[in-house]
């Protein structure tokens, strides 16, 4: 029995070596090797500032979606934040320019006696706010920002958080035409100040891909006839003049024509809807280029 003991002893081993070399090499065989799966890449659609001709801006949208181009973000500022806010809520394409086209001065502009402003503001907050039924920015379909400016100290300020009507109406009270916005202890106004395409807000946010929008790239020529027209008038100079400086930090441009619509023309909003769908159009070979090459990298879904 002695005798026999290190024999046995001596198989056990030679059994359980050979069953380790088997499972490694079954292992080598069949298990695939570990892939570390590719960051997903963020598309963002940035909305500039234009009052008016920022209708065009639905007939973008209209495009990208029936071309199915992903949008992970959302960035707007002043009349951006307005069309951005709806649709990164949830409404369609289709369901803004419905809005748009029934959308009367009226609703979102409560005249005031000019006291720091000929608008005070309530109604834009309202409006925006009964059309996301209240709900805070960060519950919406699609991540959103808007820009604004704090007339105090000239800072940018982003609202990515909380009460959207309050957040909009910030970005888009015009100086002169609107009253300031008191949020927290601070006031704020038009976004447009300071950054009217936000091209480089949405990098700081993440986004991959910047798709911008710039409906301040063409002024209107005609002489002003009124105290509004000219405060839109120079403030359009101003925007124009800012985003150029942001434009660089998009990687596709879109400039819907809307130089010849006043910024207080509600009139011509089914046009300027026009002009963003043909300028979309021309925009979409160059976009899914970026997008089929990130299909490629594994950075978006097929």
């Amino acid at each position: 029995m002695k005798n026999k003991m290190p024999y046995l002893v001596k198989n056990s081993i030679n059994f359980i070596i050979c069953l380790i070399s088997l499972f490694l090499f079954v292992s080598c065989v069949t298990m695939p090797k570990e892939i570390t799966p590719s960051k997903s890449a963020k598309i963002a659609v940035v909305l500039g500032a234009g009052a008016s001709k920022g209708f065009a801006h639905i007939g973008v949208l209209k495009v990208l979606e029936s071309h199915k181009i992903p949008v992970h973000m959302i960035v707007g500022t002043s009349v951006g934040s307005f069309v951005g806010s709806l649709y990164a809520y949830g409404y369609s394409p289709y369901d803004l320019q419905t809005i748009a086209l029934g959308l009367q001065k009226d609703d979102v502009a409560d005249y005031i006696i000019p006291d720091n402003g000929f608008i005070k503001g309530e109604k834009l907050e309202n409006y925006i706010n009964a059309k996301v039924k209240y709900t805070p920015m960060e519950k919406f379909k699609i991540p959103f920002y808007v820009v604004a400016t704090n007339i105090q100290n000239g800072e940018e300020m982003i609202f990515g958080r909380g009460n959207a009507g309050k957040a909009v109406r910030a970005s888009c009270s015009i100086p002169g035409i609107f009253n300031p916005v008191l949020i927290g202890e601070k006031y704020y106004v038009d976004g447009g100040v300071i950054n009217p395409l936000a091209a480089d807000v949405a990098q700081k946010f993440g986004a991959d891909v910047v798709i911008a929008v710039d409906i301040s790239a063409s002024i209107e020529t005609a002489v002003p006839k009124s105290t509004v027209e000219t405060i839109m008038q120079a403030v359009d100079i101003m925007y124009n003049k800012i985003a150029s400086f942001h434009i660089k930090y998009a990687d596709i441009v879109i400039k819907p024509k809307v130089g010849h619509i006043g910024s207080s023309d509600f009139t011509k909003r089914h046009e300027a809807i026009m002009e963003g769908e043909k300028a979309a159009t021309k925009a979409i070979p160059a976009i899914n280029q970026i997008i089929d090459k990130l299909r490629q990298e594994g950075k978006l879904p097929q």
